[in-house]
């Protein structure tokens, strides 16, 4: 059975960082490409960024390009979304994503398994 489980999100003030990560069970993180998205209450999920199973990102989203990377550890089975300089409007419910796609897109209906997800507030 595929599990995947998001953790570190939180309270944080605006300007300050934080590390999502994502683990997975019942799947090999390095054999799918790994998505994170978001979604803000009263908004649609927005794709944050993903990386391919080759271990490249394969884009970021233009409201979080450089100040969010995405990272893996084949070794912890687990994919990390570090962000930093923090805003208010990043504020939502985080959510990563495995996709069989040989290469990761922005799409939703590509992906395959879903976590939960974790709530990031950022306060001004």
């Amino acid at each position: 059975q595929v599990q995947v489980v998001e953790s570190g999100g939180g309270f944080v003030q605006a300007g300050g960082s934080l590390r999502l990560s994502c683990t997975a069970s019942g799947l090999i993180v390095d054999d799918y490409g790994m998505g994170w998205f978001r979604q803000a209450p009263g908004k649609e999920r927005e794709g944050i960024g993903c990386i391919n199973r080759s271990g490249e990102t394969a884009y970021y989203a233009d409201s979080v390009k450089g100040r969010f990377s995405i990272s893996r550890d084949n070794g912890e089975n687990t994919v990390y979304l570090q962000m930093n300089s923090l805003k208010p409007e990043d504020t939502a419910m985080y959510t990563c994503a495995a996709s069989r796609d040989r290469y990761c897109r922005s799409n939703q209906w590509t992906y395959d398994y879903w976590g939960q997800g974790t709530q990031v507030t950022v306060s001004s």
